[in-house]
């Protein structure tokens, strides 16, 4: 098929692979509030065998309090199955910093937890001259908190950002992210902050490594973060559409961010995925759904994911030829 094309999956997702790289919010949950289908298809997944372990960009929690939560909307969790932003940024500050350095924490107590668990020494001010600002979401985060950052990134600190997401899905809406906080101490300073947060696969990788996987599946709902996450990693992605990146930004995806696997929800970890194909008409087809281009239209018959994954193929292959997509002619898809 087309470079970064989408995959078929004849049996499962969860049975073909051993390990589900699972974000949180958009996917398992939304704010506080479940996602249908969500709990019953990853206690069914692990009960087949998968093990699960939920990655997210998010910095300020602690492992322990977001399994408790995700234990409470009914997916039973240990604190070792989380694997936090936070943790991620520790390993990255280890890199290049000794035991004992001072670092400026920017961030909720979960990046505080996680960088004193890698042994550095905690400050609070730019005067307490520290050699990395890490920052990471806090919603009681300040003017004063970016401030100091300001000042100890101007002096010359390394900026490390747990990552760099501008907007964090709640159950009122989108709200600001990380990264538009980081975006207050970079405008401030003019220095771009290294983020160890997806999109950098970096995350994945350790939570591979830790769980001996060979055949792990990123499940994300954001195409510029999880989804281009595996893609940098060389993974298999499924998207979700229970989150921030709708059926129409699959279909006009960048390579670097585009999913192998379409659906609706969790149950398509369950679910067989066939992959579309392209008849002498130039359609592309997904079971009873068919999309093609012709002279800059979008064509498309039928309904729902099969409709997503006809007009994904079609708009990859247009695409990666050299055409130009015009946005505007491609329309919200329902699922």
């Amino acid at each position: 098929m087309t470079r970064g094309g989408l995959l078929g999956v004849a049996t499962t997702p969860a049975l073909e692979h051993d390990l589900a790289l699972v974000d949180l919010d958009g996917v398992a949950y939304r704010g506080h509030e479940p996602i249908p289908h969500a709990a019953s298809s990853l206690v069914a997944a692990r009960a087949g065998g998968m093990r699960l372990v939920f990655v997210t960009n998010n910095a300020s929690r602690e492992p322990e309090e977001v399994a408790q939560q995700l234990t409470s909307l009914d997916i039973p969790t240990d604190p070792h199955e989380v694997l936090t932003a936070a943790q991620a940024a520790a390993v990255l500050l280890a890199t290049r910093l000794s035991p004992g350095d001072r670092v400026l924490v920017v961030g909720g107590q979960g990046l505080r937890t996680a960088t004193e668990q890698a042994g550095f020494t905690v400050v609070e001010r730019a005067a307490d001259d520290p050699v990395a600002v890490v920052q990471g979401f806090s919603p009681d985060l300040g003017w004063r908190d970016l401030a100091e950052a300001a000042y100890a990134v101007q002096r010359g600190a390394w900026h490390v950002a747990s990552n760099l997401d501008l907007s964090l899905p709640t159950e009122r809406g989108f709200a600001p992210g990380n990264g538009s906080l980081v975006g207050a101490v970079q405008n401030a300073t003019g220095v771009r902050p290294d983020s160890s947060g997806k999109p950098s696969p970096a995350m994945y990788e350790l939570a591979i490594e830790r769980a001996g996987a060979r055949a792990p599946l990123v499940v994300g709902d954001r195409l510029d973060t999880d989804l281009a996450g595996a893609r940098a990693g060389g993974l298999v992605g499924l998207h979700v559409l229970t989150g921030v990146s709708s059926a129409r930004d699959a279909v006009l995806a960048r390579p670097a961010e585009r999913p192998h696997l379409l659906g609706a929800d969790l149950r398509a970890l369950h679910e067989a995925h066939p992959q579309p194909a392209k008849d002498r008409e130039g359609w592309w087809t997904c079971r009873d759904a068919a999309a093609r281009w012709d002279e800059g239209r979008l064509e498309l018959d039928g309904t729902g994911i099969d409709l997503v994954r006809a007009a994904c193929a079609a708009t990859w292959e247009l695409a990666d030829s050299g055409h130009e997509i015009d946005p505007a002619a491609v329309p919200e898809l329902d699922v």
